[in-house]
C-alpha cells in the first residue's frame, strides 16, 4: 500500500513538473517573440499598428483630402500642379501660403513614415495615408508632436508652414504632394475640400 501512494505521488510530482517545464518554455517562448516585436518595431516604428497599415493598405484613396493648412479655403490656392521650377523641373504638388507659424494639418488619417529633411523641402512629413498615397508636406517652419510611427488622424497638426529647403527667401507656404504607390506624384488640387 505505501509503495502504491509513493508512486501515485512521484507521478503527480512529475506531472507537476512537465507542466511547469511547459509553462516555463511557453513563458520563454512569448518572451522570445516579445522581444522580436520590440526589436522589429524599434527598427520600423510604421509597423507599430499593424491592423491600422493592413487598413491603409487595404482601403481606396481617398476621393477627398482636408486641406492641409489651417484656415485657408479652395479658391486661396492655385492650381499649380506642372508649371515649371528650376532646373527643368515641373511642380508635382500645390502651394498653399499662409502666415509662418499656420498649423498644418494631417489632410488625411495615416502613419507618419518619415519626418526629417531633404535640400527641395527642408523640414518635410511623410504620412502614409488610405490607398497606399503617401502625403508629402514641405518647407515647414517646425514639426507638430508626432513621429516616425505614430497614428495621425485627419485634422491633426502635424507641422507649422515655413520656407525651408529651397523655398527660403520665399513667401511662406506648404508644398503638398500625394503620391501613389505605382505611378508617382497626382495633382492634390482636385481632391482638396
Amino acid at each position: 500500500m505505501r509503495t502504491h501512494a509513493t508512486c501515485d505521488h512521484r507521478h503527480l510530482a512529475l506531472r507537476r513538473g512537465s507542466r511547469a517545464r511547459r509553462l516555463g518554455g511557453c513563458l520563454v517562448s512569448l518572451t522570445l517573440v516579445a522581444l522580436v516585436y520590440l526589436l522589429i518595431i524599434t527598427v520600423f516604428p510604421v509597423l507599430r499598428h499593424p491592423v491600422f497599415l493592413v487598413r491603409l493598405f487595404t482601403s481606396s484613396a481617398p476621393s477627398q483630402v482636408t486641406i492641409p493648412v489651417a484656415g485657408v479655403r479652395k479658391r486661396q490656392i492655385s492650381d499649380t500642379w506642372g508649371a515649371a521650377r528650376s532646373g527643368g523641373r515641373s511642380h508635382k504638388g500645390v502651394d498653399i501660403f499662409a502666415a509662418r507659424g499656420t498649423p498644418v494639418i494631417s489632410g488625411t488619417e495615416g502613419i507618419i513614415v518619415r519626418l526629417g529633411t531633404n535640400a527641395l523641402g527642408g523640414q518635410v512629413i511623410n504620412v502614409l495615408g488610405p490607398g497606399r498615397q503617401v502625403h508629402y508636406y514641405a518647407h515647414l517652419d517646425r514639426y507638430g508632436a508626432f513621429k516616425v510611427g505614430d497614428l495621425v488622424l485627419e485634422g491633426d497638426i502635424i507641422g507649422y508652414v515655413g520656407n525651408t529647403g529651397n523655398a527660403r527667401g520665399t513667401p511662406p507656404h506648404l508644398h503638398y504632394g500625394i503620391y501613389e504607390s505605382e505611378g508617382g506624384a497626382v495633382n492634390p488640387w482636385p481632391v482638396l475640400r
